[in-house]
């Protein structure tokens, strides 16, 4: 297979050795090209900042990031970002707002338009593209940023809290929305989180953080078959995985189980 991302020595301080903050502490990483992995962890623990590090949004202190067997050294343009909160123009309409990406790019929008309006039709917004931001739910914003960031069509996906500020009926159904996405593309899904349930039903595996500074406690490999509907929640796979996680976050103090 392929070289996916791989993540080597990677510190991040921001301010100075004397008195910054280390968000991340020499961090190793590989992952593999159309691996879906998540990374959960408290607050803090240098979650988003991986993210930005691996876009090349933010550089590291130490160490290196390459990405499909090239090194990192700015902004990636071969990726596809969504962040937790949809930051749609509200002047333009939903297809406008996903071929933003491609007019930022200085490609031509009205060849990429079929593309977006697929795009938008799978994820349950055909009747909506000529709609504007405010007359769609939460929900239905953040599917139009998932299909923002997929319209040019990139072989690595990264989501930073994509589902975290939508009610929990909304972001059960754009959990499997999302896996069926993948499933049909396999790209390479980098996956932030803070919810433990959605880490296991989502990814192939999962990154487990420290508390800061940010460093891997554990990874876990979920044994769950495809596609994870409903019922995954149900099987000893998925409980073994998310108590082996609970587990780690009560250890670390970062998980209080209520007792006196």
């Amino acid at each position: 297979m392929n070289a996916g991302i791989g993540i080597h020595g990677v510190r991040k301080l921001f301010g100075s050795e004397q008195g910054g903050t280390l968000a991340i502490e020499k961090l190793d990483l590989e992952i593999k090209q159309g691996e879906f992995v998540s990374v959960v962890g408290p607050s803090g623990c240098g979650k988003s900042t991986l993210l930005r590090i691996i876009a090349g949004l933010t550089p590291a202190t130490e160490g290196s990031v390459s990405v499909f067997g090239k090194p990192v050294r700015g902004p990636l343009t071969e990726c596809g970002i969504v962040f937790q909160q949809p930051i749609l123009l509200e002047w333009r309409t939903i297809v406008e707002n996903v071929l933003f990406n491609i007019d930022m790019r200085g490609l031509d929008a009205n060849a990429y338009r079929p593309r977006a309006l697929e795009l938008l039709a799978s994820v349950g917004l055909g009747d909506f593209a000529d709609k504007r931001p405010y007359e769609l739910s939460g929900g239905m914003k953040q599917r139009a940023a998932i299909a923002r960031a997929l319209v040019h069509e990139p072989p690595l996906l990264m989501m930073d809290e994509p589902f975290g500020a939508l009610d929990a009926l909304t972001r059960e159904q754009m959990r499997l929305d999302l896996e069926r996405i993948w499933l049909a593309t396999k790209k390479t899904v980098l996956f932030i989180t803070h919810s433990i349930d959605e880490a296991v039903l989502l990814s192939d595996r999962v990154i487990v953080m420290s508390p800061r500074p940010g460093r891997v406690e554990t990874i876990l490999t979920i044994d769950l078959p495809r596609p994870r509907g409903f019922a995954a929640r149900e099987s000893a796979a998925f409980n073994e995985a998310t108590r082996a996680i609970t587990n780690i976050f009560l250890d670390r103090g970062v998980l209080h189980n209520g007792a006196a």
